[in-house]
């Protein structure tokens, strides 16, 4: 990861930093001797930090078992210990995909949360990297939203297959789809609505979704990645939880972690889901989304410098 978008990591997870970091230094700070006490605090820091309840335990249990194995001595050695775990726990999820011919990526998630322009900045992504990508609008039930995804491909430089408002959003896909095969496209991203997530006609539209791309590109959609809002920390884990009922998501990206206290819940989110976190964005410029590292994302939690060169 190049230099300049770790040291966004490491801004834009200011206020996390301030919130759970600091706060777990105070409690070790606080404490002369590791004890009951000690322990309550340290886990009321994490609770209150976003981890949610499953990565506290985990974190607490790892923490009593250092202790018992001579790992941790004193609460010095608390803070190095939870940075390790956590750095271990993030970097469990991390693999390097291999695309395929087109790649399909599936992008869903609730309206609100930056879904069009993560999916903007995925094109922009994809074709820095030397990659032909075509956009498909398939969100033809919210009024704009194809204008909208029109605006930003233009601004990603990428084409975009839509339908009038109201078509069906397989069909739009459908197209998109014939014409990557035809132009030997490399990557497709699909757009598709965010309504309520307990709709389950919406739950539906994303299966058909899912038969028609399979149909045209066997195995597609081959990555279902789930748009979260980093600002909304746990009650995010708990709407990924309600589309991973119906929709076999693979992927999440976290947005907006710029400007929110509750990154903390990047943490958690593999260890709720048992789905990794592939992407993570630090503001609204094009290049301000990237894959996630764990090693990078860890460090810049606990503000040291990456070893990384630009």
């Amino acid at each position: 990861m190049a230099l300049g978008f770790f040291n966004k990591i490491k801004k834009g997870l200011e206020k996390t930093r301030k919130q759970f970091v600091k706060n777990v230094e105070r409690v070790v700070i606080g404490y002369a001797q590791i004890d009951d006490d000690f322990l309550d605090d340290l886990e009321a820091v994490m609770l209150t930090g976003d981890l949610g309840v499953r990565t506290t335990e985990y974190l607490m249990k790892e923490i009593r078992r250092g202790v018992t194995e001579g790992i941790i001595n004193n609460t010095g050695d608390v803070m190095p210990f939870m940075e390790a775990r956590i750095a271990e726990m993030l970097g469990a999820q991390e693999e390097e995909l291999t695309l395929h011919n087109p790649e399909v990526i599936l992008v869903v998630g609730v309206n609100g949360v930056g879904k069009t322009t993560t999916i903007a900045k995925l094109a922009h992504y994809y074709k820095e990297e030397g990659k032909s990508v075509i956009l498909a609008a398939a969100d033809t039930f919210r009024a704009a939203a194809s204008e909208q995804l029109t605006i930003w491909a233009e601004r990603a430089g990428v084409p975009i297959v839509k339908h009038k408002e109201g078509a069906d959003p397989a069909a739009v896909v459908f197209d998109a789809l014939a014409s990557a095969k035809a132009k030997q496209v490399d990557v497709v991203i699909i757009d598709t609505a965010g309504r309520l997530h307990t709709k389950t006609n919406l739950m539906e539209e994303l299966k058909k979704i899912g038969r028609v791309a399979d149909k045209q590109v066997p195995g597609a959609p081959h990555q279902t990645l789930l748009v979260l809002d980093g600002t909304t920390g746990q009650n995010a884990v708990s709407q990924a939880k309600l589309f991973g009922q119906a929709v076999p998501v693979n992927g999440i990206v976290v947005t907006k972690l710029d400007g929110t206290a509750k990154g903390g819940v990047v943490i958690s989110i593999k260890e709720e889901l048992g789905v990794p976190v592939r992407w993570i964005g630090v503001g609204e410029g094009m290049d301000d989304l990237r894959p996630f590292n764990a090693k990078d994302f860890t460090n810049a939690l606990f503000a040291k410098t990456t070893e990384e060169q630009p």
